[in-house]
């Protein structure tokens, strides 16, 4: 079986092809510039040189049919052609309240996803875009949907509900969703297997940075709280996302500044959180980089960053009881050493401790602890696979033993799991 994963953003598409079961990478690869001009796809597969193709101008649609067509390619494919793909699993920002797990997609299920759009707009239009082009250039392919939301669908009321009028719930939904839930649910059985206990037996916080951030306090393996919000915009700052701020500041500077409802909202999505304290700096690399050349802007935007983020593990450590452990993912999660450092300095109040010497010299994109000597909690470096929960979600609905995440049997949940190394 070939299983292949679909992320569509507003301008770019990641896609991998898997083996059956995941655990071997056939290929991957991402289209960029989608809807801009002058697109371009690069493909990395074992074996093969790397493929670099332009495009000039496409949309979702193109970006997919580029896709499979570079993968079934005479010269540079690693299948022979589109009948060998089984499933498609399909990558969807918002499922709302009402998908609590990964489903296979029909047009009944495309409607109801659509009509969920509103509450994540930039997310939900590409991802939809994304699943029809598949339905048509694959029709005989199963499609499957697999939710970010659903994850944490298991949150409590009482930190799902907003102190707002109750009849915006039952009118609107307006409640907390979060988010990154394939990347919370794959690191959370990794440490369950590293601290060697049951994952119904697990309190953990899960601290994932990237261009997005979000934190998941898990208890007895369950998200009970997590720091996005009913969008993304809400909880820890974010590249170009504000996070958590005072609601009145936004009516305030519609009127400070004439803004449209549309324009705050591009404000506090595309110019806000690193990139608007810095003036510059839109990515956590470049903040690093200047931060160390002496930029005032830049190390105060790392200082916050990292308060931030630190008051949550705080937070959510009242929330979980007795914590387990504490994992670092994603991007800089994994990448950046200053990072983790700088968020858990100060923690050893409440028994978090690192060890300074195994945080900096840690193996590149390897499962690793960082706990300090004498910590009551284990801290650990987990590099994120949401494309292999995506693949074994899509497979297991596609054979039809698929009940729902907190059920099915990941093989990345194994003592014998080796994890899967992205391609270079």
């Amino acid at each position: 079986m070939k299983i292949l994963t679909i992320n569509c953003w507003n301008h770019s598409i990641r896609y991998h092809l898997l083996s059956s079961g995941g655990q071997t990478v056939l290929a991957m690869g991402v289209v960029e510039r989608v809807g801009l001009g002058s697109a371009f796809l690069i493909q990395k597969a074992p074996g093969k040189k790397r493929v670099f193709l332009d495009a000039e101008f496409i949309d979702h649609h193109g970006a997919v049919a580029l896709a499979i067509a570079t993968m079934t390619d005479s010269r540079h494919g690693v299948i022979p052609d589109a009948g060998h793909i089984s499933v498609v699993g399909h990558r969807v920002a918002h499922g709302g309240d009402q998908f609590r797990h990964s489903v296979k997609v029909d047009h009944h299920l495309l409607t109801a996803i659509r009509d969920l759009g509103h509450l994540a707009p930039m997310h939900c239009v590409p991802n939809i875009a994304g699943i029809e082009a598949c339905m048509k250039l694959l029709p005989d392919v199963s499609q499957v949907a697999i939710f970010d939301t659903a994850f944490h669908l298991t949150l409590p009321e009482c930190a799902y509900m907003y102190p707002l009028p109750y009849e915006w719930y039952e009118k609107y939904r307006v409640r907390r969703y979060g988010f990154h839930g394939p990347s919370h649910l794959y690191v959370s059985r990794r440490a369950s297997v590293l601290l060697e206990k049951p994952v119904q037996d697990c309190n953990l916080i899960t601290v994932h940075i990237d261009r997005g951030v979000s934190l998941c306090a898990i208890r007895n393996g369950q998200s009970v709280d997590t720091s996005m919000g009913m969008t993304p915009l809400e909880g820890a700052v974010m590249e170009t996302r504000c996070g958590d701020i005072d609601s009145g500041i936004q009516s305030y500077m519609m009127r400070k500044m004439n803004l449209s409802v549309w324009e705050l909202e591009q404000m506090l999505n595309q110019k806000s959180g690193i990139l608007g304290i810095t003036g510059s700096c839109s990515s956590r690399q470049h903040l690093l980089e200047a931060a160390l050349d002496g930029d005032p802007r830049a190390g105060l935007a790392l200082d916050i960053d990292a308060y931030r983020i630190r008051k949550y593990i705080g937070a959510y450590l009242a929330v979980v009881g007795p914590l387990d452990g504490i994992v670092f993912t994603a991007g800089a999660g994994v990448r950046e050493w200053y990072a983790r450092e700088k968020i858990l300095n100060g923690l050893e109040c409440l028994g978090i401790g690192l060890d300074l010497e195994r945080n900096r010299t840690m193996p590149e994109n390897s499962e690793y602890e960082i706990t300090g000597s004498g910590s009551l909690v284990r801290t650990f470096v987990i590099p994120t696979n949401e494309e292999l929960v995506y693949a074994e979600d899509a497979a297991a609905v596609h054979a039809g033993i698929y009940v729902d995440h907190h059920r099915h049997d990941y093989a990345f949940a194994q003592h014998e799991f080796v994890p899967v190394q992205q391609l270079v």
